[in-house]
């Protein structure tokens, strides 16, 4: 049994004829018929009885009737309730990103969010990308807005949104400064200099050590931290040189040429894949989508 049949059955008991409740369902009275001897067969009861040319409703026909029209009446609202949740965008979005996101990134696009969606109650938890990472993959968050993981873990689907190169940055009066405005170092030279590293695990500290091994470089760490404002702070007061993403470059530190050394981090969303997103979710996802595909068309 399903609606398409309980509708076929309802317009033959409201039309009294099978050619005339085909035209109104839009198919063959042949199958109408078998419809109908489908439906009484599973209900194991005559629905019809058939008087010549005419058709009359049998008691248990008149009794499933008033049941029919019932469930396809809940049907049709409950229809209609999930297409208005698809224009009336509401409830909570619990959304996890990092310091250094959230910070630099986010704004612009959460403040674009609650003016489009302002029913949406947002939860904006902040965390390292690895354990967002984690979290999204374990379930017990739907999205998060990250570090894309420099690794494929299966159960994630990541996009990127905006790309984040990396570079060498020391204090403006650190020895490495110097000789570099005049031509770019070699990359063994910050082999004799402390670093302030990013934390163990993370993947910055996992792009800057890929991109050194090449070239031998094994840094000497001073200090280290997940956080990127903190590394920047420390490169500012001379504590070492570190990587950092080129748009945090500021008057507190100074890029450091150095030559052959090529890093970008990618930032973006993160979604488990195979799960349906909330409404709210659904939205955030597609205004990074808006985003991301913005500079394309520019370009086009």
């Amino acid at each position: 049994m399903d609606f398409t049949t309980l509708d076929v059955f309802v317009a033959v008991s409201e039309s009294g004829s099978f050619s005339r409740a085909a035209e109104r369902s839009f198919l063959t009275q042949s199958a109408v018929s078998k419809r109908i001897a489908a439906l009484e067969a599973e209900l194991d009861a005559t629905l019809f009885d058939r008087l010549g040319r005419r058709i009359r409703l049998t008691e248990a026909g008149e009794n499933f009737l008033i049941s029919a029209r019932r469930l396809l009446a809940d049907f049709r609202a409950s229809s209609e309730a999930v297409r208005s949740l698809k224009e009336n965008i509401g409830g909570r979005l619990k959304l996890a990103t990092s310091h250094h996101v959230g910070i630099h990134r986010l704004p612009p696009v959460l403040r674009e969010f609650v003016r489009r969606y302002p029913d949406v109650e947002l939860d904006l938890v902040f965390m390292d990308s690895e354990q967002a990472c984690a979290a999204v993959a374990e379930g017990a968050l739907e999205l998060a807005v990250v570090t894309l993981p420099d690794d494929i873990i299966s159960t994630l689907q990541t996009e990127l949104v905006w790309p984040d190169p990396l570079v060498i940055v020391s204090a403006p009066d650190h020895p490495l400064v110097k000789p570099s405005r005049h031509k770019r170092l070699p990359p063994d030279v910050l082999s004799h200099h402390k670093a302030v590293l990013p934390g163990r695990g993370t993947v910055t500290r996992r792009i800057l050590l890929h991109a050194l091994e090449p070239h031998g470089v094994t840094p000497t760490t001073s200090l280290e931290t997940n956080y990127l404002e903190t590394i920047k702070m420390l490169v500012g007061v001379g504590l070492g040189w570190s990587a950092l993403p080129a748009s945090m470059i500021d008057d507190s530190v100074t890029e450091v040429g150095i030559a052959r050394l090529s890093m970008r981090r990618e930032l973006g969303a993160v979604i488990r894949r195979e799960r349906t997103l909330s409404r709210a979710g659904a939205a955030f996802h597609s205004l990074l989508q808006e985003i991301r595909v913005q500079p394309q068309a520019q370009r086009g």
